[in-house]
């Protein structure tokens, strides 16, 4: 294990994982051919992010704008989901890797549904690292569920919409129980979030590094960790109180 748990090693990381197809593209190749070695990546960064000693990774698997691209596409990548869980699963099981969806569920198809709650029961209670699945996940669609569960309580009669805290609604969100990541790291080069844990990132650190996603390897991560390492976290007080905010 490296130096995680120690100060400037973050406990959740978060990866935007941009750029499979223009990795392909690169090659001449089509571009199932970059999601494939995407999924490489990911158990590379598995593997990493337990050696780094890392409590929580998020990996932006499926967003639910992917549903726009290309049926061949999205056939592709949801038989790559399938292969990845039925392969991987009893290795991260074994591992200690406990899994985590979050999403919206409704939708699925019943065969992605039942690998995705099999994945989640088989893991439950693992105690390594938690490996978050953002999968068919919008931020804005997931603070509107969660503004639509209080707005059943308050018509229930549950709650007084005077009593609406922003810890009601982080207590509705699909990452509930999950810390808030202290790292944001997107590929490829893009400089966005692109819909990615909006309420969440209000206080993350964000890299943006040039690789591309297949390209993402133990040295990659490792030099995100280290910007991350390098900088001054203040959580919006000055410097020397930061460690004052949000203390019990």
């Amino acid at each position: 294990m490296d130096n995680a748990g120690q100060a400037g090693v973050p406990r959740h990381v978060a990866i935007i994982m941009d750029g499979n197809g223009r990795w392909a593209k690169a090659r001449g190749m089509p571009r199932g051919f970059g999601h494939r070695k995407g999924v490489e990546a990911v158990r590379e960064a598995v593997k990493s992010a337990r050696h780094f000693g890392i409590s929580y990774m998020t990996l932006y698997a499926f967003s639910s704008e992917n549903w726009r691209r290309p049926a061949d596409e999205v056939s592709d990548l949801m038989g790559l989901l399938k292969l990845f869980i039925k392969r991987d699963l009893a290795e991260l099981h074994a591992a200690d890797v406990r899994i985590r969806i979050i999403g919206e569920r409704e939708r699925l198809s019943s065969d992605i549904l039942q690998l995705l709650l099999e994945a989640e029961e088989t893991t439950k209670a693992n105690k390594g690292l938690v490996l978050v699945i953002a999968f068919n996940y919008g931020a804005r669609d997931e603070i509107a569920r969660a503004c639509r569960r209080i707005a059943q309580d308050v018509a229930a009669g549950k709650i007084n919409p005077e009593d609406i805290s922003a810890e009601m609604v982080n207590d509705r969100l699909d990452t509930a129980g999950i810390p808030d990541p202290d790292l944001i790291i997107r590929t490829s080069g893009e400089e966005r979030l692109s819909n990615f844990l909006l309420w969440q990132a209000a206080y993350s650190e964000l890299v943006f590094v040039p690789e591309l996603w297949p390209d993402f390897d133990r040295n990659v991560f490792r030099k995100a960790l280290d910007t991350f390492a390098a900088r001054d976290r203040r959580f919006g007080a000055v410097e020397g109180t930061e460690k004052a905010v949000g203390s019990p």
